[in-house]
């Protein structure tokens, strides 16, 4: 028969190895609270913003309303005449202009550095991607002003209007401030954004599929369209995603070279406004309750279209994930 001192002497490590489960159990589940408790308060502290715009808000909606304040165009501090659709359709032009400008090449950029370019000439060159994301965007605002607006008003929006001209988008006067240099400036600034991410989804396209590719007599181009672009565009969609966000919220360089102008114009050459220029611009000196309850309500509004535009992109995600698996079916 066993001695007493031998059978605790082995029940011991067992029951130390379940204080250690428990433990840990005790300890994942206080991380996994925590975790729950941070989600919950981003969603408390975005419902909070929009309690706050909404009460601010609310005089100019119960006397103007909600469509008519987005759907007519004149803004008179003066007279308290308010509306807003001048600022969304800047906003959506120049966010649109950015996405034009920027999506091709920072996902050809990408393209480049992760199936094409000699891993030296990569590290040389993902440095000053990563740098042009840590720029504030006063001194993009102040790039614009000094070299991108006089290079606009001189070369690039002559040769449109000469070669383009018969469209509506490029006629009118060239000053070089309006939405192109807005656009412009935007692509830049979200460039780095949308190629940072680009190169990171396409480095997950798994290695079986580029040989399958290649082995099947497809060229490097070709082993690219069919393979890599249908696996990675879900995620180079949610790339733009994050592009497009910064492109709507983007203020003092939008300020700087859009013209500030109230208008909706058809051409691109001519000034313009942006929900968040407008706001930047008017806040500090709105002196009556009214006007503060006209931007609060801009406020309101580009936080909806923010909101609006994330929603069907991320529906567009879900669409373009279905993809690569009938490609692999």
């Amino acid at each position: 028969m066993q001695p007493a001192s031998d059978i605790v002497t082995v029940a011991r490590p067992g029951r130390r190895t379940a204080t250690r489960r428990r433990r840990h159990n005790l300890a994942d589940r206080a991380w996994g609270a925590s975790l729950s408790v941070l989600g919950v308060t981003v969603l408390v502290v975005a419902a909070l913003i929009v309690a706050e715009l909404w009460r601010v808000a609310k005089p100019l909606f119960a006397t103007v309303g909600i469509v008519r304040f987005v759907t007519t165009s004149q803004w008179d501090v003066v007279r308290e005449t308010y509306g807003a659709l001048p600022y969304v359709y800047g906003t959506l032009v120049t966010s649109a202009i950015a996405l034009v400008l920027a999506v091709p090449v920072s996902v050809g950029l990408a393209l480049f550095l992760t199936e094409m370019s000699p891993p030296r000439f990569r590290s040389i060159v993902s440095f000053p991607i990563s740098l042009l994301a840590g720029i504030p965007s006063v001194v993009y605002g102040l790039w614009g002003l000094f070299v991108l607006i006089p290079v606009l008003r001189k070369t690039v929006e002559p040769f449109l209007a000469n070669a383009l001209g018969f469209l509506p988008l490029f006629q009118g006067p060239r000053i070089g401030f309006g939405y192109l240099a807005a656009g412009t400036i935007l692509a830049i600034m979200i460039l780095p954004t949308i190629t940072a991410i680009a190169i990171e989804v396409l480095r997950t396209v798994p290695l079986s599929l580029r040989e399958a590719a290649l082995a099947l007599g497809a060229t490097r181009w070709e082993m690219i369209r069919i393979a890599v672009l249908p696996y990675s565009r879900a995620g180079i969609l949610g790339a733009t995603i994050l592009g497009l966000g910064r492109a709507l919220g983007e203020t003092m360089a939008v300020t700087m070279v859009i013209g500030n102008s109230p208008t909706i114009q058809a051409s691109l050459f001519a000034p313009g406004y942006s929900l968040p220029a407008v706001i930047a611009n008017e806040f500090a000196e709105a002196s009556s309750a009214t006007h503060t309850s006209a931007l609060a309500a801009l406020g309101l509004l580009l936080f909806a279209v923010t909101f609006l535009l994330n929603v069907a992109a991320r529906v567009l995600v879900r669409i373009s994930r279905r993809g690569p698996a009938r490609v692999a079916a």
